[in-house]
C-alpha cells in the first residue's frame, strides 16, 4: 500500500479554542466542504469526541459515495483525529492541530491517505485525486476564514 501525505497550514486571528470549536463542530462540515461534492451529514448532529462515528454521503465526479469516519483522538483546543472506517480510500487518517501563535492560531491538517486498486489507484491519484484534495482543502481554508470572521 503506497501512502501519501497532504499537509496544510493556515494562521487565523483567533484563539486555539475558537479555531478548534469551528472545526470540532459537525454542523460546520457542510459549509466547509465544496458544493460540488454535494456533501450531506447523515448522522443526526453528532457531538464530536473520541469514539464518535460520523456517517455522510457525497458525490465524487458524479459517483455517490457513503463515508463513515470515527474520531479516534480528541484533545479540546489542541488536536483531534478522524479516520475513515469505510469510504473511497484504503487509508484516511486526518490529524487536525491547533497551535497558539502570536496574533492567533496555526491550524495544521495532516492527512495520510492511500488509494485502493493498486496501479489503477496510482493512476487515479495522478489524474485527479491529488488535484481534488488540493481544491477541497483550498475551499476549507477559505471557508474557515469566512466562518471565523463571522464569529469575531
Amino acid at each position: 500500500m503506497r501512502e501519501h501525505i497532504l499537509e496544510r497550514e493556515q494562521l487565523v486571528p483567533v484563539t486555539p479554542e475558537s479555531a478548534f470549536a469551528l472545526f470540532g463542530d459537525a454542523a460546520n462540515l457542510e459549509p466547509m466542504t465544496p458544493p460540488w461534492l454535494r456533501f450531506r451529514l447523515l448522522t443526526p448532529r453528532p457531538v464530536l469526541r473520541a469514539g464518535v462515528r460520523i456517517d455522510y454521503r457525497l458525490a465524487l465526479h458524479g459517483f455517490p459515495i457513503r463515508w463513515t469516519a470515527e474520531i479516534t483522538e480528541w484533545e479540546p483546543g489542541v488536536r483531534f483525529v478522524d479516520e475513515q472506517l469505510s469510504g473511497p480510500f484504503r487509508l484516511w487518517h486526518h490529524t487536525h492541530t491547533f497551535e497558539p501563535r502570536d496574533g492567533g492560531t496555526l491550524i495544521r491538517d495532516t492527512v495520510r491517505y492511500a488509494l485502493p486498486l493498486g496501479p489503477l489507484g496510482t493512476l487515479a491519484r495522478a489524474a485527479f485525486v491529488r488535484r481534488d484534495l488540493e481544491r477541497i482543502f483550498d475551499f476549507r481554508r477559505d471557508a474557515a476564514v469566512r466562518l471565523l470572521s463571522t464569529r469575531a
